[in-house]
């Protein structure tokens, strides 16, 4: 299928895409802050660079869009046009979220992730469930690495 944008109307829609900031990381954001939570943004000091950071419970939280970080659920559908440059692109961004994480837990770093379909979707959970489960991880969590995503069904699908 070809693309229906020619390619300066595909430039300037892809440059638009922002990395930080997003709807939900803001959402994330107010709702942690709002239960008390303080983090710093984006350290750069850390591995892969962490959109929250919480250095009192040694805690570095990242809110992963699914197209862009390869989740597999529905809201990360491969492009039909250049599959090959996509599959390339996205599978050498999941490598390096893997190796951060890998990094942050062998420096003693708990790792939380929260994906996009958790937050919007048909498989989308309610946000008060997500935030007290991030918040909870934060101050509590037992668990090197928690992931928090939407619901699936068998098939693989987000539910209706």
């Amino acid at each position: 299928m070809a693309d229906v944008l020619t390619p300066a109307q595909r430039q300037l829609n892809m440059s638009r895409i922002r990395g930080k900031d997003t709807k939900p990381e803001m959402l994330i954001r107010r709702g942690l802050h709002a239960r008390g939570l303080r983090y710093r943004l984006h350290d750069r000091s850390l591995p892969g660079r962490p959109d929250l950071v919480f250095p009192k419970y040694h805690t570095a939280v990242f809110i992963h869009g699914c197209f862009w970080h390869a989740h597999g659920c529905a809201l990360s559908k491969l492009p039909a046009t250049r599959e090959d440059f996509w599959q390339t692109k996205l599978a050498a961004n999941a490598a390096r979220d893997r190796k951060a994480v890998d990094t942050l837990l062998a420096e003693g770093w708990r790792v939380l992730v929260i994906w996009e379909c958790a937050l919007r979707g048909s498989g989308r959970l309610p946000e008060d469930g997500v935030l007290d489960s991030a918040a909870y991880f934060v101050r509590n969590g037992a668990r090197p690495v928690l992931d928090i995503a939407g619901q699936k069904n068998d098939q693989g699908r987000a539910r209706k």
